[in-house]
């Protein structure tokens, strides 16, 4: 693969939340090799002027769902493989398109989407799968209805959400497949949720004990341990049994948000997710008796943000889009304006995911040694964020690992 050099760029330092005039940076295959405020010798590399348009690193997304072709995850089950695999390719697809080059699968991708986008096969960004998210009976994982007995137990359909497991020992057992067929983080529900028809928000799920052998089995694994939680009892349950990230947080308090900052865990509200259910949620075919859920969440989802801002939390960008709604991940960034500054949302999709994915300096940052996932913006995010929430405008170049899925500059 040919060396590249981006010349006369405004460079976007994540890690300071800064941008740098008059910068070149070396890329060599899928790395950057060197990044310098003098122009750069490459021998034969091609020259790519950017005239001092920003260059920052591809923006990361900390829950997604590839497989969530449907809004009704029930729908999804009963779904050939092979037909969710093909609508999941578009999805990632158009992930890609928005400049998202890393995004961590909250349930359903599995390996065989991972490697087939590694490997080229289809175009998306890197896929940090959870495989199936784990559920108690009855829990946020668990999709029958109140008249279905048949228990689905541990071999749950292909693109499914979750899988139920009950007791320590399933637990475990359901921790170490999902570890075996590669999940790169494990996933579990700790509360009720709203696309799940049996679950109360207020519900807890899990025992101390349950929650305690899936850390245990995800830190032996050197990995780590997501969890979906709405309410402040959930969530300072998962937090004390070493749960590293809250995903959703709507009705967290300064009590659970003060013991997420103790024990340095991640925070990942969706705001997005919230607004589009309320507007599109019924014409995209979520099913209204789950629609009614939403209402205070919507209400309380900015409310989280603020509180855990002010905490001084690690809070890290994410979507949980579903269904036709996936269109709508962009809009993220402007929810988040209202609370936090561009520099500080555009850190949550970037060098604050690469830290909670534990892959700090490979992602999120463009520095010799980091994946050339690089994005060209044609002005300046810090100014105006939503030139990152029109990327089929604004966004002139999208490389992931030194290869160029969009090129208007060529």
């Amino acid at each position: 693969m040919q060396a590249i050099v981006f010349t006369n760029c405004s460079l976007l330092d994540t890690t300071n939340g800064q941008l740098l005039p008059d910068h070149h940076v070396l890329v060599e295959g899928s790395h950057i090799k060197e990044v310098s405020d003098r122009p750069l010798k490459a021998g034969t590399a091609i020259t790519i002027d950017l005239a001092g348009r920003t260059l920052m690193p591809g923006l990361c997304d900390a829950h997604v769902h590839v497989t969530a072709v449907e809004a009704d995850f029930a729908k999804i089950e009963r779904m050939s493989p092979a037909y969710i695999t093909a609508r999941a390719a578009q999805i990632l697809r158009e992930m890609l398109s928005r400049g998202f080059t890393t995004v961590r699968d909250a349930g359903g991708a599995d390996w065989g989407l991972a490697q087939a986008v590694e490997e080229g096969l289809l175009p998306g960004p890197r896929l940090l799968y959870s495989g199936q998210a784990l559920s108690q009976t009855g829990g946020h994982g668990d999709t029958r209805g109140r008249g279905e007995d048949q228990h689905p137990h541990c071999f749950p359909a292909v693109g499914a959400l979750g899988r139920i497991c009950d007791g320590v020992t399933e637990v475990r057992r359901a921790a170490r497949e999902e570890i075996r067929k590669g999940a790169a983080q494990i996933k579990i529900m700790a509360s009720g949720g709203v696309a799940s028809p049996n679950d109360p928000i207020g519900f807890t799920q899990f025992s101390l004990e349950e929650i305690k052998a899936v850390v245990e089995e995800a830190e032996a694994a050197e990995t780590y341990v997501m969890a979906h939680a709405y309410t402040s009892r959930a969530i300072k349950r998962a937090l004390a049994a070493g749960v590293r990230s809250i995903e959703h947080g709507n009705l967290i308090d300064r009590e659970a948000l003060e013991l997420l900052v103790a024990k340095q865990a991640f925070f990942v509200p969706t705001l997005v997710t919230y607004g589009m259910l309320v507007k599109e949620g019924l014409e995209s075919g979520f099913p209204p008796e789950q629609l009614v859920k939403v209402k205070g969440l919507h209400e309380q989802a900015l409310a989280a943000l603020d509180a855990a801002h002010r905490q001084g939390a690690q809070i890290a960008f994410g979507t949980d889009l579903i269904g036709p709604m996936h269109r709508h991940q962009s809009l993220e960034f402007g929810l988040r304006r209202e609370v936090q500054q561009p520099a500080e949302i555009i850190q949550s999709a970037t060098i604050r995911c690469a830290q909670l994915f534990n892959r700090a300096g490979q992602i999120g940052v463009v520095a010799p040694g980091a994946y050339a996932d690089l994005l060209v913006v044609d002005g300046n995010p810090l100014n105006d964020l939503g030139l990152l929430q029109d990327p089929e405008t604004h966004i002139s170049v999208i490389m992931k690992e030194g290869k160029f899925f969009k090129n208007r500059l060529s």
